[in-house]
């Protein structure tokens, strides 16, 4: 039997994550919910309580079985964990006087700590939270601190329990990995856990689901379908599987024909394709609210997936419906108990979930994250460049097409306490822009307006720093963005911006040139993904468009991409060259910003 730790979800957004990495470090894990019984943990060597959107002390925390601190086996506490744990023995949380949302210098006190193993004495860590410990339980001690958290890192040594208030799991922190290996340490555990040994139990698990039925698989040609499709190919047989690619108006520039050439050269002779452009955009006619556009995205999809069951007179009864969701999709969309909503996915949305109660829908990915699918891409003898494509999702270019009827109330420089004097100290200039776009901070959703850097000749570290003191400081601003080039110095203007083709051919337009430039520079497999967003705002009535290269290995967290900016220069002359206003590059890693806009 495997050695296996236990994550507690406490409805964080890197509560899986943190099972992510434990698994990349070889050990099992089992995500549990903090009301498990006593008897659920048999066999754990180890317990990790996540973060999350609550606060301990809140009417409406998360329901918690507190019988599972008494359990013999090491624990840590991250974040909402950490002051969980602290307050159950005594301590006291309280809202912090800081509330920290970025990277911060860990201070070791006690470098020869069995947690803190290997770690420099000063080292960058990412932290997300608004309250803190502010008195410690009887018997413990600090082991290490940040500027503005003085308890930061915490143990208590006899009963091997430990607290951190930082976010160890997420790419921002740099050493974060090496205290969750130490603490697989502190737990004895054995690390026999790979992708090749979790062929045998997805396989069991899609048998069991399936059983004698057949499986009818909603293919976007992304990353995750294709997988998802290769898999139930192998472990069912073609005769029982049956893929159908809905292109929806919204693909990127002969996606669909790619797709397609992909698949049948792997021999995948069972998928259909439809081509469903007018009856997606005739369906968003009109429509600005994001939540709404992917409501009817997700919804439109299974409408054309259930026309085409009903053309090829198959029996719902016989087939179940699959969708190559991952983790994330789950989390993001408020998908568990303790969850916040930061957005709906096209996967999430009622109809979905409806197939879900009644047990007619599958998803042999949902618990792995992007860098999981690509290993199980590879096991599965997927060639590389089907595995090492772009992230694309569902919804396609219909999230990275903002729309609006060019009105509405947005804040401006004039309205934000501090920020004329913020920008005159650090002798930059810019503007809070007149629209919004998603971020997720401190395990929540916001809502909030980009800010446009214009100041020339920055460097990558001194946007990264401007971007995290800028959403530090303003709550009006979740986004910083940097102006690659624009044709001229007036203020961008808000226009009337809706889903149609003419707009998604503009879009699809630039994309393509950004794909283009980053193939031409082998860039195009060193940065993870690129999304190319087409937001409502002009200058000299021309569009501009936001670029936003990131790198991650699981889309929970990102940093944005450094590309050489001589480069960008380039590009910019492309851009200028096809009609454009303004390019802008995304300087936001995830969190605070959310990669895609909306």
């Amino acid at each position: 039997m495997q050695d296996k730790i236990i994550v507690l979800d406490f409805g964080g957004q890197y509560a899986h994550l943190i099972a992510n990495r434990v698994r990349r470090l070889g050990v099992f894990t089992e995500i549990l919910p903090p009301t498990a019984s006593v008897e659920e943990f048999a066999g754990a060597t180890g317990i990790i309580y996540s973060g999350g959107p609550s606060s301990v002390y809140a009417e409406d925390a998360p329901e918690y079985n507190p019988e599972i601190l008494n359990i013999p086996v090491p624990k840590l506490g991250i974040c909402y964990g950490h002051q969980l744990m602290a307050s159950q023995l005594g301590g006291t949380v309280r809202p912090g006087k800081v509330k920290e949302y970025g990277i911060a210098d860990l201070l070791l006190k006690e470098p020869q700590h069995p947690l803190l193993k290997n770690i420099p004495a000063s080292s960058p860590m990412w932290m997300s939270h608004g309250d803190a410990v502010e008195k410690l339980p009887e018997g413990y001690k600090i082991i290490a601190s940040t500027k503005d958290c003085p308890i930061a890192a915490v143990a208590l040594d006899n009963r091997k329990i430990y607290g951190i208030q930082f976010h160890p799991e997420v790419t921002h922190s740099k050493f974060g990995m090496k205290i969750l290996d130490n603490f697989i340490d502190i737990c004895g555990c054995q690390r026999t856990w790979n992708m090749k040994s979790y062929m045998p139990l997805i396989s069991e698990k899609i048998k069991k689901e399936v059983g004698d039925r057949k499986v009818f698989l909603l293919v976007s040609g992304g990353v995750d379908s294709t997988v998802a499709f290769v898999l139930l190919n192998r472990v069912l047989g073609t005769d029982r599987v049956m893929g159908l690619h809905i292109d929806n108006g919204m693909m990127r520039m002969d996606e669909s024909a790619k797709i397609i050439d992909f698949l049948k050269a792997e021999g995948m002779n069972n998928l259909r394709v439809v081509d469903a452009t007018d009856s997606f955009l005739s369906r968003l006619e009109g429509i600005t609210a994001p939540e709404q556009k992917r409501k009817i995205i997700g919804a439109t999809f299974l409408v054309v997936k259930d026309e085409e069951m009903a053309k090829l007179n198959l029996d719902p009864k016989e087939w179940m419906i699959a969708q190559g969701t991952i983790y994330p999709d789950t989390i993001e969309s408020g998908g568990t108990k303790n969850a916040d909503l930061i957005k709906t996915h096209h996967n999430r949305v009622k109809e979905v979930m409806d197939l879900m109660a009644q047990g007619l829908l599958l998803e042999p990915l949902a618990d792995l994250y992007k860098d999981e699918v690509r290993m199980l891409g590879e096991e599965l003898g997927i060639p590389h460049n089907l595995v090492w494509r772009h992230p694309f999702p569902g919804p396609g270019l219909g999230v990275r097409l903002l729309c609006t009827d060019g009105k509405g109330e947005f804040a401006t420089n004039a309205d934000v306490p501090g920020l004329a004097e913020y920008l005159k100290e650090n002798n930059i200039e810019g503007k809070v822009l007149p629209i919004k776009s998603v971020g997720v901070q401190g395990d929540g959703r916001t809502y909030a307006q980009p800010f446009l850097l214009t100041t020339k000749n920055l460097t990558w570290k001194q946007c990264e720093k401007y971007s995290t003191e800028l959403v530090n400081r303003f709550k009006v601003i979740n986004r910083v963005i940097w102006q690659v080039g624009s044709v001229s110095d007036e203020n961008p203007k808000l226009v009337e911006q809706y889903a149609t083709k003419n707009n998604f051919d503009v879009l699809r337009k630039f994309d393509n040139i950004c794909t283009e430039f980053l193939q031409e520079n082998n860039l195009y497999e060193s940065i993870w993904q690129m999304p190319v967003v087409l937001v409502p705002l002009t200058v000299q009535d021309k569009p501009c468009i936001v670029m936003r290269p990131v790198n991650s290995s699981e889309a929970m967290t990102a940093n944005f991409a450094e590309i050489d900016q001589k480069l960008l220069e380039g590009l910019w002359g492309r851009f200028v060259a096809e009609g454009a206003g303004s390019l802008w590059y995304d300087v936001t890693h995830k969190p605070p910003g959310t990669i895609e806009w909306e």
